[in-house]
């Protein structure tokens, strides 16, 4: 089983810490880890940290290519010793947390794959449409190698799924604008077993090679239903 993070915000740290930290977690889990980074699209995260929320996209860019320098045993500085540890896996797998044309052609000039294709209600359609953007942005990039194509979906199950699942959408973006959060609580739609299954079975056909289910709550008996819920 891997270990992903899902994502690091990565303008708003220092790349270095962050390739060190990555780096000891791979050496812990023997080679397991998957690194799944974005800018994310919540200005109030930078303000929080003093972090400049300005050319976050070219910032990262150039984060990712001095981790992997890091990771490759190259000192930050002249006269430095390298940073360890040095990882297992070499290279460590490296996902875009990205969205959009734009977006996703900036990715495909360093990125190991995409977990872009995020939908409110797992529609098989929508997630099929944003993995063939993502092949042919890798087409336009003169990549080889097929993209890693991941989504994810928020979800909920039990008692009061649907008014937690639409809670959760309208507190998370609000922040986007009060109409964008009215938005997201009536778009989502994953709030029973059967629904949940849909999204995977919808997930699985326009292939995506990882589907990450997310839940809104973290009362652990939500796991259990969730394997109750897959397993029939």
């Amino acid at each position: 089983m891997r270990l992903w993070t899902t994502i690091v915000i990565l303008p708003a740290h220092d790349e270095v810490a962050v390739a060190k930290s990555l780096a000891s977690v791979d050496v812990l889990s023997g080679g397991r880890l998957t690194v799944g980074i974005g800018v994310g699209g919540r200005e109030h995260d930078y303000r929080a940290i003093g972090g400049s929320f300005e050319r976050r996209w070219q910032r990262m860019d150039e984060q990712v290519a001095r981790m992997r320098r890091i990771w490759a045993g190259e000192p930050p500085f002249g006269g430095a010793d390298p940073v360890g540890p040095s990882p297992v896996q070499d290279p460590l797998p490296v996902i875009a947390g990205v969205m959009g044309p734009k977006a996703i052609a900036r990715a495909a000039r360093w990125a190991d794959g995409v977990d872009g294709a995020w939908t409110m209600d797992g529609d098989r359609d929508a997630m099929a449409a944003a993995f063939r953007q993502i092949r042919d942005a890798w087409d336009a990039a003169g990549r080889t190698e097929a993209p890693h194509l991941s989504s994810s979906i928020w979800y909920a199950l039990g008692d009061d799924a649907e008014a937690q699942l639409r809670g959760y959408a309208h507190t998370y973006m609000k922040i986007m604008g009060e109409g964008v959060g009215e938005w997201a609580a009536s778009a989502v739609a994953c709030f029973t077993p059967d629904a949940l299954r849909r999204a995977v079975d919808s997930a699985r056909d326009a292939g995506a090679d990882e589907f990450f289910l997310v839940p809104t709550t973290s009362a652990p008996d939500e796991l259990a239903r969730t394997l109750d819920a897959l397993a029939t």
